[in-house]
């Protein structure tokens, strides 16, 4: 998945809600806040997307993992015939997905 993010993502990451508001495209800055430099902005936004993109191995490992229910559940089975198999699904979505 693509995130875009946006200015206002940079101005409330800056500035924090609920300092900063959009409404109708205009960004409002609550008590008395200064408004971030565009140049401020311009590098929030680029620290904003290598956050995001840095986090993708997690995101894919956590749709390769099976439900928690499936997951006990193997844990139960495991426990009970003295298998791995849990350990060895867990292993291979780790695997597919290392972190960088």
């Amino acid at each position: 998945m693509i995130k875009e993010f946006t200015k206002f993502d940079a101005v409330q990451s800056l500035v924090g809600p609920p300092l900063s508001q959009k409404v109708d495209g205009i960004i409002y800055y609550l008590g008395g806040q200064t408004p971030p430099s565009d140049d401020a902005i311009d590098a929030e936004l680029i620290r904003l997307q290598a956050e995001y993109d840095a986090l993708e191995y997690s995101r894919n490992r956590a749709k390769a993992y099976d439900s928690v229910g499936n997951q006990l559940d193997m844990l139960m089975k495991d426990m009970r015939d003295g298998t791995t198999t849990h350990q060895e699904s867990c292993e291979a979505v780790k695997a597919k997905f290392p972190k960088p």
